[in-house]
């Protein structure tokens, strides 16, 4: 039976909801029988006005279909759609099938545990991927409660959206849950580590994979004191309180995103379950992604988007409120900082790329199109708009706004308007004037960023709106500015293109508390005062200011590499410690370190073993400091020094041991035996993703073969290690994955006849050649782009052009010297 499946257009979405009301489903689920596949049996009971329509549906193979008794023939399900003749009033519709575990991350994803073999099961049904667990109308504004029935091995413990019971051993009954979207029904089964809890009459409780169990024991009191403090200020601040029963937040391996918002069953990505060391910005982004899916327990749980073009809402709004409740009654109130180095450049970029869209009015005439619109703009500057918004209407008419959305449309879907109707009416009763319309046309309807940047000649903000999408905004924001060693801070508004601002300054930085939402490009001569003046800086918002400024200005080839490398050498460890994705660490030496003069690598590599040497042993900044020492060495003798006994105050755990032995393997010093042998010693989901990251890393051809076997989809890894395959594959000398560039244009198409969604896209992604920064490289980019690609593959390939574009740029702006 075809995997392959059509695209629901929003015209067919809005016929399908004018026809029917859904009032239940009942799902029956066997997951014991079978490790590849599971047995699903569906009744989905609805109204309908009478006539023909469709129900979603991708299995394996179909046993019956009924629909109000009669037999549905199997065979006219294509694409992924079965169609069905309704009559007028009551139907009952039955679909029996076989449904695939996945390992995708999507679907029912099934993963086995290395550490000791143990099997365990996670939903995600996040935008099409519901149809692969149960027949369904799969549209967010088709609500309905459902009632699960799941049988599971004995020694399985199985969590869904409502409460539910072991009845007999294996059986497991679910309560009817409250009315929800098919994208956010899940089911956790395995033989789960469990913790609970309670607080003001909400059930709470963990689980984890047993391998990790003693990690997530370590971590369970701060997990539940953040969970407990958020929801005493949700409560607070909307007034309404939590309405779905139970809340368990499971921690599950191999998850794509950070987590999925399913009420009363929240899912997170496990290495957020700490089993190695990790910095307060580790903690800082677990702590905010704790707080930003209780936020939509409310927002997107409780009132769901119509349709998908507000899907931006959800996320814009549980980001900004997920911040700013960290920030405000968490252990960590500097979360605005580090979000400020986690987040900001992740919409900035997206923003400036050609690929840019405005916040809201989005189309999204199919639901696979509005995935591609789903990205750092729906997030980050939504966020930072909604904080906005907050700052210029008041709290009190920002809450009450919200709470009169969420009493008009409970457990319904709304649009933004119905959310702005709200606001509206709020800042009416409390006598505030304020442009809605206006605001909208500007920051959520317009794209792109203004940039902003001083000009020390003549003592003026310039302002400059995006040449393709020309607004009229007005900026708020606080200036840092630098007189001698004195920082002051100045309050700005620039209501036009230029703005004069006066001052005695060795250096100014714009915007540094993300007061507003711009690209701020530091001028010359603040860029050399930095050099000198970042090292001292203690307020942690300007430090991530000042590094923003930067990657903007790297972003637009408006600033040396050889200065960044300058301003890294005197601070390094950045001052945001932490060196996970999208941070500062990854961009200065994946993208700025390969353009900088040479020696820029052995000089970072210098400075971060001096600060080795100057800061506390035991400290965040010693580790921050080792891992870039690491990351930048290419001494097999140090580096096996250090896998043999580690500087005094770090103590070598999984994640650190496999770094070395990354590095180790990248530079030739590490056999594929003395890798498995590592691996061997302590198997585990984190040393297995390691492990297939650096076989690929080896600087030989037989590595590389094996990397490419990965991107083709020949070799079938999970999705976490086709990541790790992929952004090792570059490494290692260049002539060995010379071929390689050209082979990835051509062969890029067949990969979504291996994989599909979010994997297909991700792979695409990690193996693009973004090394290989020169004109033909970014004309086979631009060439492969204008194929029949996979609409995810194309977003991907066409961002990833859009950086080479910009590395070409500052390539040829500042020749390597």
């Amino acid at each position: 039976m075809s995997t392959q499946s059509l695209p629901l257009r929003r015209d067919e979405a809005t016929a399908r909801a004018g026809l029917l009301k859904i009032e239940d489903y009942d799902v029956r689920l066997d997951l014991a029988s079978n490790e590849e596949t599971f047995h699903s049996v569906t009744t989905i009971r609805f109204t309908s006005k009478g006539g023909p329509t469709f129900v979603d549906l991708k299995p394996v193979s179909v046993a019956r279909i009924s629909l109000n008794g009669s037999p549905v023939d199997p065979a006219t399900l294509a694409k992924g759609r079965l169609p069905i003749t309704t009559v007028e009033g009551a139907n009952e519709l039955v679909v029996e099938a076989t449904m695939p575990f996945r390992n995708d991350g999507e679907g029912l994803h099934r993963s086995v545990d290395p550490a000791d073999g143990r099997a365990y099961v996670y939903g995600m049904c996040f935008m099409d991927a519901a149809p692969t667990i149960f027949a369904c109308f799969d549209q967010p504004d088709l609500k309905a409660p459902y009632t699960f029935h799941v049988t599971a091995p004995r020694d399985w413990t199985v969590i869904g959206n409502a409460p539910g019971t072991q009845t007999s051993p294996g059986e497991w009954e679910f309560e009817r849950s409250q009315p929800l979207s098919t994208y956010f029904v899940t089911l956790v089964a395995g033989p789960w580590h469990m913790i609970h809890d309670e607080h003001d009459g909400i059930p709470l409780s963990l689980s984890s994979r047993q391998s990790i169990a003693a990690d997530l024991d370590k971590d369970a009191e701060e997990l539940f004191t953040l969970t407990k403090q958020c929801f005493d200020e949700f409560h607070r601040l909307f007034g309404i309180r939590y309405p779905f029963g139970n809340y368990h937040q499971a921690f599950v391996p191999e998850f794509n995103a950070g987590a999925m918002e399913n009420p009363g069953c929240v899912t997170f990505r496990d290495p957020l379950v700490f089993t190695s060391r990790v910095t307060r910005g580790m903690r800082i982004q677990r702590a905010t992604t704790v707080a930003h899916e209780m936020a939509h327990q409310w927002f997107g749980d409780l009132v769901t988007p119509q349709w998908w073009d507000d899907l931006w809402l959800n996320e814009s709004f549980a980001e900004y409120m997920g911040n700013r409740v960290t920030a405000e009654v968490t252990a960590y109130d500097d979360a605005w900082a580090d979000m400020s180095y986690a987040r900001r450049q992740w919409g900035l970029t997206a923003d400036q790329r050609g690929s840019t869209h405005s916040v809201a009015g989005n189309g999204a005439e199919d639901a696979v199109s509005a995935l591609q619109n789903f990205d750092g703009i729906s997030y980050s500057k939504g966020s930072a708009i909604l904080r906005q918004l907050a700052a210029a209407l008041g709290d009190d008419v920002f809450f009450a706004g919200a709470i009169d959305h969420f009493t008009r449309h409970r457990f319904g879907n709304a649009t933004m308007h119905d959310l702005f109707a709200s606001w509206a009416r709020a800042a009416a009763e409390a006598g505030v004037e304020f442009d809605l319309d206006t605001f909208t046309s500007q920051w959520l309807l317009t794209a792109g960023p203004d940039t902003l940047s001083w000009d020390p000649a003549k003592m003026v903000v310039n302002r400059t709106a995006p040449s393709l999408h020309p607004a009229n905004r007005s900026h708020t924001f606080r200036a840092a500015i630098l007189n001698g060693t004195q920082w002051t801070v100045e309050d700005i508004t620039v209501t036009g293109d230029q703005t004069p601002l006066q001052v005695a300054a060795n250096a100014v930085v714009l915007d540094p508390y993300d007061d507003t939402w711009a690209a701020a490009i530091p001028d010359w001569e603040t860029v050399q005062a930095l050099k000198g003046a970042l090292p001292s800086i203690t307020d942690g918002g300007l430090r991530a200011g000042v590094w923003n400024n930067l990657r903007s200005a790297w972003f637009n080839a408006a600033v040396d590499p050889a200065d960044v490398i300058d301003i890294a050498e005197a601070s390094l460890p950045i001052e945001d410690v932490e060196d996970s994705p999208r941070r500062t660490m990854p961009w200065l030496f994946g993208s700025v370190v390969p353009l900088a003069p040479s020696g820029a690598r052995e000089r970072l590599h210098e400075a971060a073993l001096r600060k080795l040497e100057e800061v506390a042993p035991g400290s965040e900044l010693q580790l921050s400091a080792y891992r870039a020492a690491i990351r930048s060495a290419t001494s097999e003798t140090l580096l096996r020094e250090w896998l043999a006994a580690p500087p005094a105050g770090i103590e070598t755990d999984l994640d650190l041991r496999w770094r070395i032995l990354a590095k180790l393997a990248e530079n030739g010093f590490a056999s594929r035996e003395d890798l498995q042998a590592a691996y061997d010693a302590e198997p585990a989901n984190d040393a297995r993703i390691h492990l297939n990251g650096a076989l690929v890393s080896i600087p030989d051809a037989e590595a590389k073969a094996y990397g490419w076997s990965v991107f083709t989809g020949e070799t079938d890894l999970p999705n976490y290690d086709i990541l790790a395959a992929g952004r090792a594959f570059w490494t290692g000398p260049a002539e060995l994955t010379a071929d390689y560039v050209e082979r990835y244009f051509t062969e890029l198409p067949a990969t979504s006849e291996k994989r599909s969604g979010w994997s297909l896209a991700e792979a695409a992604e990690a193996f693009f050649p973004s090394g290989s920064v020169t004109e033909e490289t970014l004309a086979a980019a631009r060439a492969v782009i204008e194929l029949d690609l996979d609409p995810g593959v194309r977003r991907r390939v066409s961002d990833a052009a859009d950086n080479l574009q910009r590395q070409l740029a500052v390539k040829v702006t500042y020749p390597r010297r």
